[in-house]
């Protein structure tokens, strides 16, 4: 927690000064970035297998920011794993 929190803050210093691309599944470090992009693999089924065949990416909006690290802090209520309690968080953490 703590740890990841100054990682986090650490990894923002150093983007105010140049471009630093980080993947994480921590909620403390990517609550911390100046711009949030989801990476997603594009599958297709061949004979019967999956198999990728590209990869996909695109900046989140805010409330997709909010939805994303509430979904990696976790909760289970709707679907997608994500509480009220969770978006609140996650609301929190972004705001700070």
């Amino acid at each position: 927690g703590s740890v990841a929190r100054s990682v986090g803050r650490l990894l923002r210093q150093l983007g105010d000064r140049g471009q630093v691309l980080c993947v994480t599944h921590q909620a403390q470090v990517a609550s911390q970035g100046h711009q949030h992009l989801f990476v997603s693999k594009l599958m297709q089924a061949t004979d019967g297998r999956a198999a990728m065949v590209g990869t996909q990416i695109r900046e989140l909006t805010r409330e997709e920011k909010v939805r994303e690290i509430a979904r990696i802090l976790g909760g289970e209520s709707d679907k997608q794993g994500l509480t009220p309690e969770s978006l609140a968080h996650a609301e929190e953490m972004l705001s700070a």
